[in-house]
């Protein structure tokens, strides 16, 4: 596979992580009691659209006319998952924040084997992810707090 490829299948991975917490944090809002995390989730929601925007313009650039624009099937059986236990809990808003903590563990992931893996990224990719990288670690260290105190809060 040729190196513009890689990076373009690289940005593709991301962009569908991206879908996946876009629609994760949509539903987590509409689930949740607290209206200061409706609003937090709500906010992390348009925050993963305009960042998958990005990247997909990035593979547009890079000439593919069609950069991912949907969710990964995981991410549809992680939500499958969230709507169960959110449904089971009685929109118990601890077990919400616990699955959307579970989610950005995986988004963080997903951005660090990006950077790890693509050193061969052009600047100003490589700038776009390592920006959102730092966004998303800083989204996942916030909910994995405000889990942290709604567990104690109990």
């Amino acid at each position: 596979m040729s190196q513009t490829k890689e990076i373009i299948s690289t940005l593709n991975s991301l962009i569908e992580t991206l879908k996946d917490g876009q629609e994760g944090f949509r539903q987590a809002s509409e689930a949740v009691n607290d209206s200061q995390l409706k609003s937090l989730f709500s906010e992390f929601s348009l925050q993963r659209s305009k960042f998958a925007g990005e990247l997909q313009n990035h593979v547009i650039q890079l000439g593919d006319s069609e950069p991912e624009k949907t969710s990964s099937t995981a991410g549809a059986l992680h939500r499958t998952w969230i709507n169960m236990k959110s449904a089971i809990t009685s929109r118990d808003d601890h077990a919400i924040l616990s699955e959307c903590e579970r989610g950005e563990d995986s988004a963080v992931a997903e951005y660090k084997k990006a950077m790890d893996e693509d050193a061969r990224l052009s600047a100003p990719v490589r700038e776009t992810v390592s920006r959102q990288y730092t966004a998303v670690k800083a989204a996942h260290d916030q909910v994995w707090a405000l889990r942290d105190a709604s567990k104690n809060a109990s």
